[in-house]
């Protein structure tokens, strides 16, 4: 095989390992825009606004929430660990098919006008 094709394939399988795996250890706490976006608002136990001014308060319903990997993860598997994981690898799968194509394309047209000129 050559090198690059090592290169592309150890790639892919560290961001495989990544998501599959190492997502699953990833912090539940707000990210940095969700904790600005509270900020100001008072809350009960259950993370419900309760109180004070907030731009959360202004948030409406995500339009994806009914998707199949909507919440990070991918609905009707039970187990919460396989189904953060395999969220993970259907978008890095997805990602890498999108942009192997992507640029297997534009290679493609290169060689058409490479034949052109020729």
């Amino acid at each position: 095989m050559k090198r690059s094709t090592w290169f592309i394939l150890s790639g892919l399988f560290a961001a495989l390992l990544l998501a599959g795996v190492v997502s699953n250890f990833a912090s539940g706490h707000p990210d940095g825009l969700d904790s600005v976006a509270r900020e100001g608002c008072t809350f009960d136990a259950a993370g419900n606004i309760t109180g004070g001014t907030c731009m959360a308060q202004g948030e409406t319903g995500n339009q994806t929430e009914d998707s199949p990997l909507a919440g990070y993860g991918l609905r009707g598997v039970g187990n919460e660990f396989l189904s953060t994981g395999l969220s993970g690898v259907i978008g890095v799968v997805a990602t890498f098919a999108i942009g192997g194509g992507v640029f297997w394309l534009l290679r493609a047209g290169t060689k058409d006008r490479k034949k052109q000129t020729a």
